[in-house]
């Protein structure tokens, strides 16, 4: 679990730190290439008024969600870390209905949502955000004093992603006919190299290792299959393995150009210097 507190002087500041991860949040998500929904949730035993799950939708999920389908059109790019924007985006996405079961009313539901904008699903909790304002802060006696000498207790908040729970949940989104393709920014590697080995003739492998050198001299983070097994079997591995591109030095490799692909898309032959490019950007 990824762990954060905010403490702050006064409601309004509080809200702040809070609309602050909420942003952060959703941004931290897109990053990954996944759309989480943010939604209201009760806060439970941790008290306060003000809390939001975000959910990754997936059919073996436990949770099972109640939302309108126009949240997935809110652009999260519109908005910047300025106060009135990161009030706006939590009211944008507040005021569109996405509930999960415990907060869930079939009437409002009905009234709010159109029948043709209505989606019923399950999904996986990846984070989760409190406000719950000196709850904790005046039982402990934890006060501050202000410039006028008063005393304030502190305003608290906490902020938390499972991350064991997001792995399995990039797992449900990006899996697809036995083919894995993590998001760029958390792969383990940026590129995996392929060579087709022969006892009889090492060319292929020299030609790999060479890549290999030259990928780690710009610093892109690359793996090297040096198994001496089938290129079928490869295939079939790197696949699950899931590394973004693949470089394939085989019968097709002339010179210094390779086929060059994406998991899951068609390979192109291209020159060294355009597939160090290509990855760097």
């Amino acid at each position: 679990m990824k762990d954060a507190y905010s403490f702050d002087l006064d409601d309004t500041t509080a809200k702040n730190s809070y609309n602050k991860m909420f942003y952060s949040y959703l941004k931290t998500f897109n990053r990954m290439e996944l759309k989480a929904i943010p939604m209201s949730a009760d806060t439970g035993p941790i008290g306060g008024d003000l809390s939001h799950e975000f959910i990754i939708l997936a059919d073996t999920g436990e949770s099972k969600i109640y939302a309108d389908k126009n949240i997935f059109n809110i652009n999260i790019k519109q908005y910047d870390h300025s106060d009135k924007s990161l009030e706006k985006i939590r009211k944008d996405f507040s005021s569109i209905y996405a509930v999960t079961d415990e907060k869930f009313n079939q009437k409002e539901f009905d009234s709010k949502v159109d029948k043709k904008n209505q989606l019923v699903t399950k999904g996986i909790e990846v984070g989760h955000i409190f406000y719950f304002g000196d709850k904790y802060s005046k039982p402990l006696n934890c006060f501050i004093d202000n410039q006028e000498g008063k005393k304030h207790s502190v305003k608290m908040g906490s902020y938390g992603i499972g991350v064991s729970r997001l792995v399995g949940a990039v797992i449900e989104a990006k899996y697809e006919n036995n083919i894995m393709k993590w998001p760029k920014s958390i792969a383990p590697y940026d590129v995996v190299i392929i060579p087709s080995i022969n006892k009889n003739n090492n060319e292929n492998l020299i030609k790999a290792k060479k890549i290999y050198n030259e990928l780690k001299k710009q610093n892109i983070d690359v793996l090297l299959d040096d198994v001496d097994e089938n290129m079928s079997n490869k295939f079939k591995k790197h696949d699950l393995i899931g590394i973004p591109y693949q470089i394939i030095v085989g019968s097709k490799s002339t010179n210094d150009n390779f086929e060059f692909k994406e998991v899951n898309t068609v390979s192109q032959t291209m020159s060294l210097s355009d597939i160090m490019s290509k990855l760097k950007n």
